[in-house]
């Protein structure tokens, strides 16, 4: 039986390895274009993304992304409209807590490891998983 979608927060470093069919991690953006999860952003976030994918890939493929991208149904721009600043050793990271909160998302898919101090905060409650973890949650969710 399939439950409910999973609501995600992608930090940029999972998502910037996802976006590529030359990449092992491909299957998080094929997924997410199947409808398989819902994706929470922020302009913040958008940004972000369009930044780094410029910076690697050029301002071709970040625009041609991002656009194509924010056409899902299942992509859900959120504007937090308060900062919570729950990381303090990469205040930037905040971005993706924020986004979070504000949409309600399950999980921040994320490898870094400055949202390990997440597990030890009670309120608001913001959980992470990894790259390995969402994969095996969506096999999951998908029984």
């Amino acid at each position: 039986m399939k439950i409910n979608k999973l609501k995600i927060v992608l930090d940029t470093n999972v998502f910037l390895v996802s976006i590529s069919s030359k990449f092992k991690y491909y299957w998080i953006f094929e997924k997410l274009q199947t409808g398989e999860y819902d994706l929470l952003v922020s302009n913040e976030i958008l940004l972000e993304y369009t930044e780094k994918i410029n910076e690697k890939f050029g301002i071709s493929m970040a625009n041609n992304s991002l656009d194509f991208m924010l056409l899902f149904p299942n992509v859900f721009l959120v504007n937090p409209f308060y900062k919570w600043e729950l990381i303090s050793i990469d205040r930037d990271d905040n971005k993706f807590v924020d986004c979070a909160i504000v949409g309600n998302a399950d999980y921040i898919v994320t490898h870094d490891k400055h949202f390990n101090i997440l597990k030890t905060i009670d309120f608001p409650k913001v959980k992470t998983l990894t790259i390995d973890e969402f994969y095996q949650m969506l096999l999951a969710n998908s029984k």
